[in-house]
């Protein structure tokens, strides 16, 4: 079929030339000059494309078609509620954080206040049971300077036989028996000669004159220090001192 010159085709718009509308209107008037039926439908794509590529026209592809904007419409919609949904998760998360670390916190001011008080009534008891000791120990020791007897004899009662022996030996050496015996040299005082003297107030506040009190520091120093009077006599015997 010989296809006629158009020559009012030029003037279409540049709008014509390259929108989807354009190229509907320039087939239409191309069908209607060569006396196709414009008619939806009845003219495919393939049959007006040869019609327009005569006089040089390209039909120009709608970019954006109402089903490709609807799908990005779409999509965009739901990554909004996606990220909004992160971010009230995120919120939710960092909420719940403060909330157990706010409890945490609680938790271990308490404990420390706990442990705190504990520590208190512990060292309230052991200056109780140190009273309620000294008390006893100077309650006893009372008991044995009243009983009378030569220093010796109060001695024989605080201790058993055998380590009388060995602790008599000692206080032998170390004193001759005399409780206010003072080494003018090293200023080492009573019957086991402590150096100071003052460290027999721990067994009670008259270690300078009461000899009961002096025996009581001796034993427990030779106890602790030796684990008994017989074995702080062997020392002394290899060494001179004790």
């Amino acid at each position: 079929m010989n296809v006629p010159t158009i020559p009012n085709l030029s003037r279409l718009s540049k709008a014509h030339k390259y929108s989807a509308a354009g190229v509907a209107a320039g087939s239409a008037v191309v069908l209607a000059v060569t006396g196709l039926s414009g008619t939806a439908g009845t003219a495919s794509a393939a049959q007006q494309t040869p019609v327009l590529a005569v006089h040089g026209l390209t039909p120009a592809a709608d970019t954006t078609s109402g089903a490709q904007q609807a799908d990005w419409t779409s999509g965009e919609a739901g990554q909004l509620k996606s990220i909004s949904a992160q971010a009230d998760a995120a919120r939710k998360h960092a909420g719940q954080d403060a909330v157990n670390a706010k409890k945490k916190a609680a938790q271990d001011a308490a404990r420390k206040t706990a442990q705190a008080d504990a520590a208190k009534r512990a060292e309230a008891q052991q200056a109780a049971n140190r009273s309620r000791s000294r008390k006893a120990a100077t309650v006893e020791t009372v008991a044995l300077t009243t009983r009378g007897g030569s220093t010796q004899q109060i001695a024989r009662q605080m201790m058993s036989s055998s380590q009388f022996q060995c602790f008599s030996h000692i206080v032998s050496h170390e004193s001759g028996w005399n409780y206010r015996a003072v080494n003018a040299g090293s200023g080492a005082y009573g019957l086991v000669q402590a150096l100071p003297g003052s460290k027999m107030a721990s067994a009670g506040a008259d270690w300078r004159t009461n000899p009961a009190t002096q025996i009581r520091w001796g034993l427990s120093y030779m106890d602790g220090r030796y684990g008994s009077p017989c074995a702080a006599w062997s020392f002394w015997q290899a060494h001179s001192w004790y």
